[in-house]
C-alpha cells in the first residue's frame, strides 16, 4: 500500500465517525408533546406577506425562545398563566415586541408582520438559513451579503465578496482585469458561481462578477463547504449564488458614477408588471476605465538593455464592456409562478498591459469578446400536487473570444518601443478567434412529503463546442479543429426536519464528463495527422449536512462531502490569452469536513451581537492549481497530487440601535503539499509538506458604519463607512526552494477605504463619495501584479418603485 493510499485509509474512519456523530445529535427537548396552554402564531414579511423562517421568538427576561419553521409558524407551549413580553427578531428586519396576557388553560394566537430595516442590512451572517427564507438550507454554512446597503457605492460584485470571511479576490489589475476567487483554500473554478441558481459556466469574459454592477444583485449567498443539491454543482469547495431578486412589481433604478483613472460606470435596472401577470425586466450596464494608475517597476532602456526602478503610469490598459439583459413573460399564473424568455447581449474589449508577470510589458496587444445568449426560465410550486415544486432553466451562449497580437514591437514601461522583424508580434503572433457554443439545461424537482420529510431531484446538463480560426496563421489547421465537452451532474437528496431546531440532509451525486480534442501533430507521407484525444470520467459523490439549535440563538453545524470537480473548458483548452490549455488535466476530488458554531443574540432593543466560527478540513487529490510556464509569460493549470488544508475562519459583528454596525473577520488556511513521492519518483519530493505557493494563508477584514437618520429631513439619512483589508505576506514560489535572500514574496498588504452616502426621500435620490486605498499603499496580487493605488469616485443614483 503506497503512502497516498495509507493516508486516505486513515481518514476514512475519521469521516465515518463524524457522519455518525452528526446523525445522532439529540432532538430538541421541545418536541416532547405540546401543552395546549401557551402562545402560538405566524410571522410574515410585511412587504410580500411571505412566511419568515428562522425568526427568533423570545420571552424577555428569560432564556425561553423558539425559531419559526418553514411556514413561519411558532409555538411556545407549557406556559404558566401570566403576562409575557415577546421579542420577535430577524436579521435585516425591525425587531417587534408584543405583550400577551395568558389565562389558565388558554392558548393565545399572536401573528406578527416584520418590516425591512434597510439601515441594518449591512453584511450579515445567516448561518443555517439563507436570506431566501428556505428552511431546507438550514444545515448549510452560508454567509448572505445583502447588497441593498451597497447599491449606492461604485463597487462591483467581486469587491463586495472580498469582504466576506474566508473569501479572497485576487485581481491582476484595475477595472475589468482578470481575477482569481479563493474560498477557504479552494480557488478559481473549484468554487462555482450561480445567478439565481443558474450556473454561470462559459458565459464568456463579457459577463463576470468583476464587471457586473452591484445594483444588479439583491444579495449574494456564499456557501462555505457543502453546496445544496438544488444547485447541482460539481463544486469542490463551495459556491456563490447571485440573487437578483426579480421583483414582481414596477420599478426603476438608475445610477452613474465616475472616478479616478477616467473610470465611468452606469447602470439601469427597470421592471414593469401589470395585474394580469405580464412582466418585463431590463438590466443595462456599462463600465469604462483607462486603468492608467501608477506602478513601481523596472524600466528597461531599449538601447542599452539596462534597468532602472521607477514609478510610472500604466499606458495600455483601457477596458470597456456593455451588457443588456432582457426578460419578458408572465408571473402568478395557474400554470406557472414564473415563465420568462430572456436574451443577454454583451461585449467587451480589454488592452493587455503585461504578461503573467510585470517584467513583460505590451503596448498593442488586446483581447475582446461578446455574449449572445437566449434563455428560458420556468417555475411552479404545487405542480400537480401540493408540495411538488418544479424549476427548469435553459440557455445557449453563441459568444466569441479573441486575442489580437500582430504588431512587431518591443515596448518598455515608458511607452517607448523599437521595431522587431515583420511579420511579428509582441508575444506570439495571433488573431485567434474562437466561438464557445455552450448549452445549459437545469431541472430541479422538490417534493415535500410532510412537515418532516422532503426529497429533491436535480440534473444539470452542459454541452460545449469550441471552433476557431487564426487569420494571422492561416496554415495552422489545428486551431480549426473542434474541442468538445459533455458534462452532466445528477443529484438525489433527502431532508429530515425535527421541530424546527434540528435538520439533516443527505444526498448522492453522479458526475460524468466526456471530452474530445486534438493534440500532437504527426507528419506522414500522406499528409498531416491530428490525433483525437478522448477522455471520460464517471464517479459517484455523496454527503451529509446537519444543524442543531442548542438554544434559540446558538446553532451547531456539521457537514461532510465526498466531492468531485471536473476540469473546465478554459483549463482544458486555454483562453487564447495568458492561460494555456492542458488536455491531460485529471478531475480533482476532495473529502470536505466542516464544523461551525453560530451565536446570534440581542440585548434589549439596542444591542445586537453575531459570532460565527468554522473549522474546515480539506483532503484533496489531484488538486488543480495554476503555475507559470518556463519563461513566465503564461499560466497553465496542473494537478498537484495530494493537498491537505486545515483552516479556520471567524467573524464578530456588533450593532447598536440603528446608529452603528461594526465587525471584523479573519481567515487562516494551512494548505500543504501532501504528495510525498511524485509519479515515477523513488526519492521523497523536495517540496513535500511545503505550503502551497502563491496562495494567501492569513487575511482578514474590518468595517464600521455610522448612520445619522433625519439629517436634512425626516426621510433623509446620512451614513459614513470604513473598511480595512489585511493580507499577510506569502511566497510566490515553493518556500523550501531557493536561498532565503532570493525568494520571491508578495508582501504584507493593508488597504483602507472610506465612503459617505446621503439618501433623500427614503432613498429615492442618493449621492455617495468613496475613497479606496486612502493611504496609497502598494497592493499586489496574482504573481505580484500591482493593483491600483489611491482612487476617488462619486455616484448618483435614483430609485423609484410602486411598492
Amino acid at each position: 500500500m503506497d503512502t497516498r493510499t495509507k493516508k486516505q485509509t486513515l481518514l476514512i474512519p475519521v469521516f465515518r465517525f463524524a457522519l455518525l456523530l452528526a446523525t445522532c445529535l439529540p432532538p430538541a427537548a421541545g418536541g416532547q408533546g405540546v401543552n395546549r396552554q401557551g402562545i402560538e402564531g405566524k410571522v410574515i414579511a410585511c412587504n410580500d406577506n411571505q412566511p419568515l423562517a428562522g425568526v427568533a421568538i423570545r420571552i424577555e427576561g428569560t432564556s425561553t425562545g423558539v425559531i419559526t419553521g418553514s411556514d413561519g409558524r411558532y409555538s411556545l407551549p407549557k406556559l404558566a398563566p401570566g403576562r409575557y413580553a415577546l421579542s420577535i427578531s430577524f436579521t435585516g428586519m425591525k425587531t417587534e415586541t408584543r405583550t400577551v396576557s395568558l389565562a389558565a388553560g388558554e392558548t393565545r394566537n399572536v401573528d406578527v408582520c416584520l418590516q425591512e430595516d434597510a439601515l441594518t442590512l449591512n453584511e450579515v451572517l445567516i448561518t443555517g438559513k439563507s436570506a431566501t427564507r428556505k428552511i431546507n438550507e438550514l444545515a448549510y454554512n452560508i454567509v448572505a451579503v445583502e447588497m441593498k446597503p451597497l447599491h449606492n457605492t461604485s463597487m462591483d460584485l467581486s469587491h463586495a465578496l472580498d469582504r466576506v470571511s474566508g473569501v479572497r479576490i485576487r485581481e491582476s489589475g484595475g477595472v475589468g482585469s482578470g481575477f482569481n476567487f479563493s474560498l477557504n483554500g479552494f480557488t478559481g473554478r473549484q468554487v462555482k458561481f450561480f445567478i439565481d441558481g443558474i450556473p454561470m459556466e462559459n458565459f464568456g469574459s463579457s459577463f463576470q462578477i468583476n464587471n457586473i454592477p452591484i445594483n444588479l444583485a439583491e444579495r449574494i449567498e456564499v456557501y462555505k463547504g457543502v453546496v445544496p443539491i438544488s444547485f447541482g454543482a460539481d463544486a469542490l469547495g463551495g459556491a456563490v449564488n447571485i440573487v437578483t431578486g426579480n421583483r414582481q412589481n414596477s420599478y426603476l433604478d438608475a445610477s452613474y458614477s465616475f472616478g479616478s483613472f477616467n473610470t465611468h460606470k452606469s447602470c439601469i435596472n427597470a421592471g414593469y408588471t401589470v395585474a394580469n401577470g405580464f412582466t418585463l425586466q431590463l438590466n443595462l450596464f456599462r463600465n469604462y476605465s483607462d486603468n492608467n494608475y501608477y506602478v513601481d517597476v523596472d524600466v528597461a532602456d531599449l538601447s542599452t538593455g539596462l534597468y532602472e526602478n521607477r514609478r510610472v503610469r500604466r499606458f495600455h490598459d483601457n477596458y470597456h464592456n456593455e451588457t443588456l439583459i432582457a426578460q419578458v413573460g408572465v408571473t402568478g399564473k395557474k400554470y406557472a409562478d414564473k415563465l420568462l424568455l430572456g436574451l443577454t447581449l454583451g461585449q467587451n474589449k480589454a488592452d493587455i498591459q503585461t504578461a503573467a508577470r510585470m517584467d513583460r510589458v505590451f503596448g498593442e496587444r488586446y483581447r475582446q469578446g461578446n455574449i449572445l445568449m437566449p434563455s428560458i426560465r420556468y417555475s411552479k410550486k404545487d405542480l400537480f400536487a401540493k408540495g411538488l415544486d418544479v424549476n427548469i432553466t435553459g440557455n445557449y451562449n453563441l459568444g466569441f473570444e479573441q486575442t489580437v497580437d500582430t504588431v512587431a514591437r518591443q515596448y518598455n514601461w515608458l511607452g517607448e518601443y523599437k521595431e522587431k522583424p515583420s511579420p511579428g508580434s509582441e508575444l506570439s503572433r495571433t488573431l485567434y478567434k474562437y466561438n464557445n457554443h455552450n448549452g445549459l439545461l437545469t431541472a430541479n424537482i422538490a417534493y415535500k412529503i410532510n412537515d418532516r420529510h422532503s426529497v429533491m431531484l436535480n440534473n444539470v446538463f452542459n454541452a460545449f463546442d469550441r471552433t476557431g480560426n487564426d487569420d494571422a496563421n492561416p496554415d495552422n489547421q489545428e486551431v480549426r479543429l473542434p474541442r468538445k465537452t459533455i458534462k452532466n451532474v445528477a443529484g438525489l437528496g433527502y431532508k429530515f426536519d425535527y421541530n424546527d431546531r434540528w435538520n439533516t440532509s443527505v444526498f448522492v451525486k453522479h458526475f460524468t464528463q466526456s471530452t474530445s480534442s486534438f493534440t500532437t501533430v504527426y507528419y506522414t507521407s500522406e499528409g498531416t495527422i491530428y490525433p483525437e484525444l478522448k477522455n471520460r470520467f464517471d464517479k459517484i459523490g455523496y454527503g451529509l449536512a446537519s444543524a442543531y439549535f442548542l438554544r434559540s440563538d446558538l446553532q451547531l453545524k456539521f457537514s461532510y462531502e465526498k466531492s468531485f470537480r471536473l476540469p473546465e473548458n478554459e483549463e482544458l483548452f486555454g483562453d487564447a490569452n495568458t492561460l494555456l490549455g492542458n488536455t491531460e488535466l485529471r478531475p480533482e476530488s476532495s473529502d470536505n469536513l466542516n464544523l461551525g458554531l453560530n451565536f446570534n443574540t440581542t440585548a434589549g432593543r439596542n444591542h445586537g451581537l453575531i459570532f460565527d466560527g468554522n473549522l474546515i478540513v480539506r483532503n484533496a487529490v489531484d488538486y488543480i492549481r495554476p503555475q507559470q510556464n518556463t519563461n513566465g509569460t503564461h499560466q497553465i493549470m496542473t494537478n498537484q497530487r495530494d493537498v491537505l488544508n486545515v483552516g479556520y475562519n471567524g467573524e464578530v459583528r456588533y450593532s447598536y440601535k440603528r446608529l452603528l454596525t461594526a465587525g471584523f473577520n479573519f481567515t487562516y488556511q494551512n494548505l500543504r503539499n501532501n504528495t510525498r513521492y511524485e509519479e515515477g519518483a523513488t526519492r521523497e519530493s523536495t517540496v513535500y509538506r511545503d505550503r502551497i505557493p502563491n496562495m494567501p494563508y492569513f487575511f482578514g477584514n474590518g468595517d464600521a458604519n455610522l448612520f445619522f437618520p433625519g439629517v436634512g429631513g425626516k426621510d433623509n439619512n446620512l451614513s459614513i463607512g470604513y473598511n480595512l483589508l489585511f493580507v499577510y505576506e506569502y511566497y510566490l514560489k515553493w518556500p523550501s526552494q531557493g536561498a532565503s535572500g532570493s525568494k520571491y514574496t508578495i508582501p504584507t498588504q493593508l488597504s483602507q477605504d472610506v465612503n459617505i452616502t446621503y439618501a433623500i426621500q427614503k432613498g429615492r435620490y442618493n449621492i455617495s463619495a468613496e475613497c479606496r486605498n486612502i493611504m496609497d499603499a502598494n497592493l499586489y496580487d496574482n504573481f505580484s501584479l500591482q493593483k491600483p493605488g489611491r482612487s476617488f469616485s462619486i455616484k448618483f443614483r435614483y430609485f423609484i418603485s410602486n411598492k
